[in-house]
């Protein structure tokens, strides 16, 4: 269940955080119900902080009654860092790699146990996927969660794999020590790899970005068909965006460390 609990006690803080957390990208539209559901609050509770929250327009009411994440709260999201540094630096090699190959091409950050996409660039003629910018994928089954998953930590990589791992189609690898493997070929070869993993009639190859220290904070990957498909012809596009995207980063990184230079008098 999305959300909190009906843990006794909970403050108001949590409680609104419960019903925000009641919308994902399954369940972008909401009854009344379906939030006190979801979030695991009593209805009249459900009823008042929705309210306030809709005169606040951190949500709004549709035409049908139903209730969706407001306009305030993606204000607010423009200004989290990962918009402001990470998407702008990166979106112009996003653009140019989608030039080359027409095909999906996402960037994405680790967040909690799945991947966030922070940033899509597609055309009418790519193949169809249910990624979206602001949305989130398990790690274990999506390019961009394997680039990312096999240069974190060896803890957490660890932790990682001892939690059940979602079956998104019937070619997902969920066996912990297949998926080890494959992670340690990841960081052997450079780039991941998925067939079918996601979205059946799909692949998809991704490959990590780095910051000025030289640490993963980002991967970009292309989905693809993959009937005929030969991902790895992709991965010196996907190579030279991320570096592009690493450089820029560390420039700006320079930068903000730069001290400023004061005129004689």
């Amino acid at each position: 269940m999305a959300g909190g609990s009906r843990t006794p006690g909970a403050s108001v803080t949590s409680r609104v955080l419960a019903v925000l957390g009641a919308f994902d990208a399954a369940h972008p539209a909401l009854t009344l119900s379906d939030i006190a559901r979801r979030s695991g609050l009593p209805l009249a509770t459900t009823h008042r902080l929705v309210a306030e929250l809709v005169t606040g327009r951190a949500l709004a009411r549709a035409a049908d009654g139903r209730y969706t994440i407001g306009v305030r709260l993606w204000e607010a999201g423009l200004l989290s860092p990962l918009h402001t540094r990470l998407r702008e630096v990166a979106l112009p090699y996003l653009q140019e790699l989608y030039t080359t190959v027409r095909e999906n091409v996402h960037l994405a950050v680790w967040d909690g146990d799945e991947a966030l996409y922070v940033e899509k660039v597609t055309g009418h003629k790519s193949v169809p996927t249910i990624s979206r910018t602001g949305g989130r994928l398990p790690l274990h089954a999506t390019g961009v969660g394997k680039a990312l998953l096999a240069y974190a930590p060896p803890e957490v990589v660890a932790a990682h794999l001892r939690r059940p791992l979602r079956r998104c189609t019937a070619y997902t690898v969920t066996e912990p020590g297949r998926l080890a493997r494959e992670l340690a070929t990841v960081r052997e070869r450079g780039w991941a790899l998925t067939h079918e993993e996601m979205t059946l009639g799909s692949c998809s190859v991704a490959v990590p970005v780095r910051d000025a220290d030289g640490v993963v904070v980002a991967a970009i990957g292309v989905v693809g068909h993959s009937l005929g498909a030969n991902p790895q012809r992709l991965v010196p596009a996907l190579r030279a965006a991320a570096d592009g995207v690493a450089a820029r980063l560390a420039e700006a990184a320079q930068s903000s460390i730069r001290p400023v230079q004061r005129r004689s008098a």
